[in-house]
């Protein structure tokens, strides 16, 4: 992953529509982990809708650059591991 929040954005800006798994702190030694597509980014966030089991409804999650750039999540676009 790039080194600054604005080389993160700009990346993502390019990845909008894709596929993504994230990775994600869910406390001590708990990774939550979640399949969607990454729907929007914003000057501070980024959206991801999730890939929910029930049809109708729609579930998102947002991440802050700065979870990126510290680690504290990791994202894998489906393009990327094949």
């Amino acid at each position: 992953m790039p080194d600054s929040i604005v080389e993160i954005k700009k990346k993502l800006d390019d990845r909008i529509g894709s596929h993504v798994l994230v990775k994600a702190q869910a406390g001590r030694k708990r990774i939550a982990t979640h399949h969607g597509v990454l729907s929007k980014t914003y000057p501070a966030v980024f959206v991801i809708h999730l890939n929910g089991d029930d049809e109708g409804s729609l579930q998102r999650i947002s991440y802050s650059y700065t979870d990126l750039l510290t680690r504290n999540i990791s994202l894998a676009f489906d393009d990327e591991e094949a």
